[in-house]
């Protein structure tokens, strides 16, 4: 038990250097100069918040871009964020990534899944907003980022549009079925004795209550844009947790589903949507726009020429990009 406490509360941090492991200071995609500008947030706890911000080196008009705020999983860090960047970026959205609380360089001692890092996504907003570069607003996260990304939303209905990937519908549910696993060898009769035990050794260290943490009731009352995402073989985050927020949800919506595991890279096809859905819902200037949404990651990246973007209903064929592992 106290394994998966740790693994909740207290798992790796992520360990990077923001010099070798993120984009470079000025990088070009499509013959346009983007930059990498590195700056610190601090909470409403205090505590410093590590964060990065892509944008061009030449605003379109000179006016201020729609933004996508990336929002890392619970063993991950703002690193996680350079295929969304490369992604969006040659659509004129700006993107936005952090180090949560507890993750990655940021202070704090231990991750929440999403009670505590919503309080640090309201922080990253409120810079956003006083900075007066950014228009729209989107979120886009993964595993315990979707949850944070989720919760945040329904507070705060001036977000444009949100993609959830692999979010869980409910902690008290994932613990259960987690402890229930033969990773963790613990007999059947004693798993809900198992998780009030967790549940409380988590109020005691992490200061939450992982019965809050129910995205299911958040979704009954959030009507932002969403697109939810989730892999077919994900035995982590199991699919019917997404299932369950979408058939929840009140705002327009639609779900994804691909193949793939919970830390698979995400198909071609699937990026192609996220980059149709912030476009459609964060309005960014159309005359900059460059070509195809994939050319730019594989200049970046030196990995060849794709055939060109795939259409939802085309076969899910997995992607040859990957970002390095995304975790958890």
């Amino acid at each position: 038990m106290e394994q998966l406490i740790s693994f909740i509360i207290r798992p790796p941090r992520a360990e990077y250097s923001p010099k070798y492991d993120l984009l470079d200071d000025e990088f070009m995609l499509k013959d346009k100069l983007y930059r990498r500008n590195d700056l610190e947030v601090k909470n409403s706890r205090g505590e410093i918040l590590q964060c990065t911000h892509y944008v061009p080196v030449v605003s379109p008009e000179g006016k201020p871009l729609p933004c996508v705020i990336y929002c890392h999983g619970n063993s991950g860090c703002r690193a996680d964020a350079s295929e969304a960047a490369i992604v969006l970026l040659p659509s004129n959205i700006t993107v936005f990534t952090l180090d949560f609380s507890g993750s990655g360089l940021s202070g704090g001692e231990h991750v929440t899944l999403g009670w505590n890092e919503k309080d640090d996504l309201k922080a990253v907003v409120e810079y956003l907003r006083a900075d007066g570069n950014v228009s729209l607003i989107g979120l886009w996260g993964r595993s315990m980022g979707a949850v944070t990304s989720l919760m945040y939303g329904a507070d705060d209905p001036s977000i444009a549009g949100m993609v959830l990937d692999s979010p869980f519908s409910d902690l008290v549910d994932l613990m259960m079925e987690l402890a229930d696993t033969h990773a963790f060898r613990l007999p059947k009769f004693t798993v809900k004795l198992a998780v009030q035990y967790m549940r409380r050794a988590i109020q005691k260290k992490a200061k939450f209550d992982i019965v809050d943490l129910n995205t299911i009731k958040v979704a009954k009352s959030c009507f932002v844009p969403v697109l939810l995402g989730h892999a077919n073989e994900d035995d982590f985050i199991r699919p019917h947790h997404a299932d369950r927020i979408f058939e929840a949800y009140m705002g327009d919506k639609n779900i994804i589903k691909f193949e793939g595991d919970h830390n698979s890279p995400r198909p071609q096809f699937y990026f192609d949507s996220i980059n149709i859905f912030f476009h459609n819902v964060l309005q960014p200037p159309e005359d900059e726009v460059a070509g195809p949404y994939f050319e730019p990651m594989l200049d970046y990246l030196g990995k060849g020429d794709w055939s060109g973007a795939h259409q939802v209903s085309r076969a899910h064929e997995p992607s040859s990009v990957a970002q390095g592992r995304i975790r958890c």
